[in-house]
């Protein structure tokens, strides 16, 4: 088989996979010409077993990205056996730490039938099911000292760079934070406001509340024991990147 007929098998394969799957996918197809996507996606694939093994051996020359709006994806890639069909893996999200990571089993991948529809329905039924655990998990590890809030009340914590951060459970809470200068990582939910302007912080948070209380939502600021005076926070540490990651942050 020719290598574009391969490649054009494993698009419509992946098109058709993503249309099956529960929620909503979409499917990007990754070529030789985008080396620079292969090799940052190999350093994400999510798994220590049967994607892992093949990959070792054969390095991604091209791949079908299915991506969720949650930020979830699987990558679908090649069997380079005597065997029909392709192998599917998750991805682990972007800029996570790696204390995230420890204690997570890895959703590891499968190998899917040649009928995407037949495909379709082992991974909602196996793949899907431990990749939405485990993405569930990291997430909840990544807010570190930050206490999730309630539905009727948000809990605003300081963070030792001088930041308050929060991860509220509405999302109505979500617009007003945007609104005051609250960025939000689309990844692990969290909303944060710099302190880099502490007047401009503090009014924020005093505009936020009247707000937050006219949805019947209250707040509270939460101050860990830890937390260092914003005028001597020392810079805050960049996440490590995925490609770092060591096996004992994702093994078993």
């Amino acid at each position: 088989m020719h290598d574009h007929d391969t490649s054009e098998r494993l698009a419509s394969y992946a098109d058709v996979l993503a249309g099956e799957l529960p929620d909503t996918w979409t499917s990007t197809h990754l070529t030789g010409d985008d080396k620079d996507d292969l090799a940052e996606l190999t350093d994400r694939i999510w798994d220590l077993d049967l994607v892992a093994a093949s990959l070792a051996e054969h390095p991604l020359q091209q791949a079908a990205v299915l991506s969720r709006p949650d930020g979830a994806q699987l990558v679908l890639i090649d069997r380079h056996d005597e065997r029909d069909g392709f192998l599917l893996a998750a991805v682990a999200p972007h800029a996570l730490p790696d204390e995230a990571y420890r204690g997570v089993p890895e959703p590891n991948g499968i190998a899917l039938t040649d009928d995407p529809f037949l495909g379709a329905e082992q991974v909602a039924g196996d793949l899907l099911v431990r990749y939405d655990r485990a993405l569930a998990q990291v997430r909840h590890n990544a807010l570190g000292g930050i206490q999730p809030s309630q539905p009727d009340r948000v809990v605003l914590t300081w963070q030792p760079d001088g930041s308050v951060a929060t991860a509220p459970a509405d999302d109505r809470v979500g617009a007003i934070l945007l609104a005051h200068g609250f960025t939000q990582d689309p990844h692990s939910g969290i909303y944060r406001l710099e302190g880099d302007d502490s007047k401009a912080q503090a009014r924020a948070l005093r505009e936020i509340g009247p707000q937050l209380d006219a949805l019947g939502i209250g707040t509270a600021l939460q101050h860990p024991a830890t937390r260092t005076a914003p005028a001597s926070a020392p810079a805050s540490m960049p996440p490590a990147p995925a490609g770092a990651r060591t096996p004992i942050a994702r093994t078993r």
